[in-house]
């Protein structure tokens, strides 16, 4: 297939990049670089199925007119504003790159009759009850302008597939991590500890530490979006993805570092969007894509800290 994947370049997006490739697919990025890098992608430029790199933006419609020229199968829509507190500081931009972004990127898949997954997020869900996994129907609350960006483009999504029948699908993954994720401010947890602990710094953690997360690796994750885009099983759906089992951040600092005296609690800069419990009920994935998690959280934290630890020696 002839495949465009919109922010290709950032950290789950190579990941699905490297997966689309794999299977043989001829590949266009686009990323304006902002969250990604070149370096994420520069061990496929030499591959002859990565067919074109365009550093650009989503919000460019002459770029987004031109890319569709290519007779796309397939979208895979990962280009977004990623960081909750940036998007509380400023939410415009955090609007405009998610959902006005989002609608430019479904205007061509629609004129182009081309099958669009829309990377969304599970930071759009109420909190977990406890021990009963969050599934697609539970409530949402956008406590961040991140999150109510997010469920503003699902909306205009799903709106494609019932007022058009255009085939689209709505992918919610829970909190990601592994080996390219970034390691400073804008990074995830996992890679942000690793890093502090690797260089023995103290761990710094938010409030009390109790808020729990479900983390999924990355290449467990990768193969669930491009799973999501080959199968019309999932086409109208919001479908989950995570690991089924969440830890608290206290537990997570000391399962990293192993020495509570490293751990350090620090008044939480975004109290209000925080979700105190986040854990996923991945049955449905499961059900309509075969899906499920390969990589225990003890197992992916070894590859991650074993990639940090080699980037730290280049």
């Amino acid at each position: 297939m002839n495949i465009l994947v919109t922010g290709g370049a950032g950290f789950i997006g190579r990941w699905v990049v490297k997966k689309l490739l794999d299977d043989g697919h001829k590949v266009w990025i686009l990323d304006n670089l902002s969250n990604g890098s070149k370096r994420n992608i520069e061990e496929f430029i030499n591959n002859s199925n990565l067919i074109e790199f365009t550093e650009g933006d989503i919000k460019d419609i002459a770029t987004l007119e031109r890319l569709f020229l290519n007779k796309f199968d397939l979208c895979y829509h990962l280009a977004a504003s990623i960081n909750v507190q940036d998007s509380i500081d400023d939410p415009v931009t955090t609007f405009q790159n998610d959902t006005v972004g989002t609608f430019y990127v479904l205007e061509q898949c629609r004129k182009h009759n081309v099958k669009m997954v829309f990377m969304s997020t599970c930071m759009v869900y109420d909190r977990a009850k406890d021990n009963e996994g969050i599934d697609e129907s539970h409530p949402v609350k956008p406590a961040s302008p991140y999150a109510g960006s997010k469920i503003a483009g699902e909306n205009m999504v799903l709106s494609y597939w019932y007022a058009y029948k255009l085939p689209t699908v709505v992918i919610r993954p829970f909190n990601t991590y592994g080996p390219m994720q970034r390691t400073d401010g804008e990074g995830g947890v996992v890679a942000i500890f690793i890093k502090r602990s690797l260089e023995g710094l103290p761990l710094n953690i938010y409030g009390d530490g109790k808020q729990t997360r479900d983390l999924l690796y990355v290449e467990d994750c990768a193969e669930f979006v491009v799973q999501a885009g080959y199968s019309d099983r999932v086409n109208g759906e919001i479908v989950n993805a995570g690991l089924g089992r969440d830890i608290s951040i206290n537990d997570l600092a000391l399962l990293i570092s192993g020495d509570a005296s490293k751990i350090k609690h620090v008044p939480h800069i975004h109290p209000q969007s925080e979700i105190p419990k986040l854990l996923c009920n991945a049955q449905k994935a499961k059900n309509l894509l075969g899906w499920y998690p390969k990589t225990s959280l003890e197992e992916g934290i070894a590859k991650t800290k074993e990639w940090i630890t080699e980037q730290a020696k280049t």
